[in-house]
């Protein structure tokens, strides 16, 4: 299995988080059993095959009875107020949602990227078309952009923004390129 369809450790602390908060207690562990990963336990600074998540998602799907893209979405928008902690240091204090969704790519992957080579974030350009829209063009092999969808909603979320903005995926959100169109200033 190739590094690009490979998830960062990191991602699995977030989503134990995630269901920790979020579902009863014992919940993470009866979902990796239920997903074929036993008592497995993830390292923060390794790398895990895709298929690990994903029988993960499955189970928590079945568990819940929200499709695994939902989850998804719910995991991004929870996990942001971490990030933001994580990249504050990167953040500069004016910026809004439309700011950090632009320079993502280069100031918060940027980063990963040269502070740890095994994380392999998804690769999002990011255009102005105007002053009240950016286009998103995700990219990668994982094909997780529900992640990114609950990840812009959480970001718009922490900066009290949800109802200026509208999230508009353009295309499947379970292909490897995802173009998402983010509109602002809506009242």
């Amino acid at each position: 299995m190739s590094e690009s369809t490979r998830v960062h450790g990191s991602i699995f602390f977030l989503l134990k988080k995630f269901i920790d908060r979020s579902l009863p207690k014992g919940s993470w562990e009866k979902l990796n059993e239920s997903a074929g990963n036993g008592s497995m336990q993830f390292d923060i600074t390794s790398n895990y095959d895709i298929s690990h998540i994903n029988n993960f998602l499955q189970a928590a799907a079945e568990l819940t009875g929200s499709t695994s893209g939902e989850l998804m979405e719910k995991f991004g928008e929870e996990l942001v107020p971490d990030l933001m902690s994580i990249y504050s240091s990167y953040l500069k204090p004016e910026w809004k949602t439309y700011d950090v969704l632009l320079y993502t790519e280069s100031v918060m992957h940027g980063t990963v990227r040269r502070l740890n080579s095994t994380a392999n974030p998804p690769v999002l350009n990011v255009t102005k078309t105007g002053d009240d829209v950016l286009m998103i063009d995700y990219f990668s092999k994982r094909r997780m952009s529900a992640l990114a969808l609950g990840i812009i909603r959480g970001i718009a979320k922490f900066y009290n923004e949800s109802d200026k903005i509208n999230i508009i995926p353009l295309s499947d959100p379970n292909d490897e390129r995802v173009q998402i169109r983010v509109e602002f200033g809506l009242k």
